[in-house]
């Protein structure tokens, strides 16, 4: 016999998820609201109000406080934002695998354009993840601004420099994502944060494939946004860096053109899979007039159904764009070359990585990414 933390009437210990007298999951002690410390070492969080909800949980805004000095004393704090698991999934063994490996994701990873994670804890049973609290929009909305101003004759979405500006902070990430062997997975526009001084940051990795992660069972539905995965990704076979290549190259499709080239109000999420695996996208040029004819020959490769045919890696998918486009090389993108050669070395938690860049290479080039990307998209 249990008391239930909501109504504090007693409930038999069965396997029910939920309280039969208020409906309340069974098993929370202390409710997690605003107001809520989760402790951290030496320092500590404190919940804000809710940013948004998922099905695997809810996110909320955060401070946390922390000694600059050593001495216990709360002096420095600054906002982060909280993950925390749907108290109704706590007991769902997968669940919490995909959570804990959403923090080992980041933690791994150390990118100025891959929101940063501080610390995984747990509050009376509930996982909490606590990463950087990033100010801006997703991608999604600033697809649907440009879509909302389109006038007849214009663009439908994005000009081309603006395009690259994000894209090409996108393609960074997952440069340094891959080397360290993980698929994310789930790249799409609303997991693609845009700050106001033009940064970009990929969050999400929720469902990420790490290195170590175990096969997917063959009766499991693959993880994933219908309109986003790649072929091999919709039937659930073996997966690399190339099936995250193929969904952002629809996610660059859809900056250019306000859609995505497979999706449509009236298909279902099973439609859609479908249509990965049989359709061939649209030429660009077919809804961007205005185009240059080769970037129908680059997303025509990119988007190819055999993951053989595609770019190999992310550098070569922004190399050929790069060249498409006939963009000069920049400091930006050189230095998201380097951060990428060197990802490994310098990552938090890859110490077989090898020789780490010279002290304070990392952070010159983490820095000059940041310098080069911070303007008005």
């Amino acid at each position: 016999m249990s008391v239930c933390a909501g109504c504090q009437l007693p409930v038999e210990e069965t396997d029910a998820r939920f309280c039969p007298h208020c409906g309340r999951t069974i098993g929370i002690g202390a409710e997690v609201v605003e107001g809520t410390r989760l402790r951290l070492g030496a320092g500590q969080v404190v919940l804000g109000e809710v940013l948004g909800e998922g099905g695997m949980g809810v996110v909320r805004r955060g401070m946390m406080r922390y000694s600059a000095d050593g001495s216990g004393r709360a002096s420095t704090s600054h906002p982060v934002a909280v993950k925390l698991l749907s108290p109704a999934l706590r007991s769902e063994q997968r669940a919490r695998e995909l959570f804990v490996g959403e923090a080992e994701a980041l933690a791994r990873l150390s990118h100025p354009n891959i929101v940063h994670f501080f610390a995984l804890t747990e509050f009376e049973g509930q996982l909490a993840l606590v990463m950087e609290y990033v100010h801006g929009r997703s991608l999604s909305t600033v697809i649907a601004e440009h879509v909302s101003r389109a006038r007849v004759g214009g663009l439908p979405a994005m000009a081309m420099l603006p395009c690259w500006h994000l894209f090409s902070q996108l393609l960074g990430a997952l440069a340094a994502t891959h080397a360290l062997s993980i698929v994310h997975r789930d790249v799409k526009p609303s997991n693609v944060l845009v700050r106001p001084d033009g940064v970009v940051k990929l969050t999400d990795y929720g469902i990420a494939r790490m290195p170590s992660s175990a096969p997917q069972s063959a009766n499991d539905m693959a993880p994933g946004t219908g309109a986003y995965m790649s072929p091999e990704q919709v039937t659930g076979n073996r997966l690399d860096a190339r099936s995250d290549l193929y969904a952002a190259a629809i996610v660059l499709f859809e900056m250019l053109t306000g859609r995505t080239p497979f999706d449509n109000p009236s298909r279902s999420e099973i439609a859609v899979r479908a249509a990965q695996l049989q359709e061939t996208a649209p030429p660009v040029t077919q809804l961007v007039p205005q185009a240059p004819a080769v970037l129908d020959v680059l997303l025509a490769r990119a988007l190819a159904k055999d993951p053989w045919h595609r770019f190999g890696s992310a550098l070569e998918l922004g190399e050929a764009l790069r060249d498409a486009l006939g963009l000069p090389d920049t400091a930006g993108w050189t230095a998201q070359r380097l951060l990428a050669e060197n990802a490994a070395a310098i990552s938090r938690l890859v110490p077989e990585a090898g020789p780490a860049p010279a002290p304070g290479e990392a952070d010159r080039l983490r820095t000059a990414v940041m310098s080069a990307y911070r303007s008005s998209t």
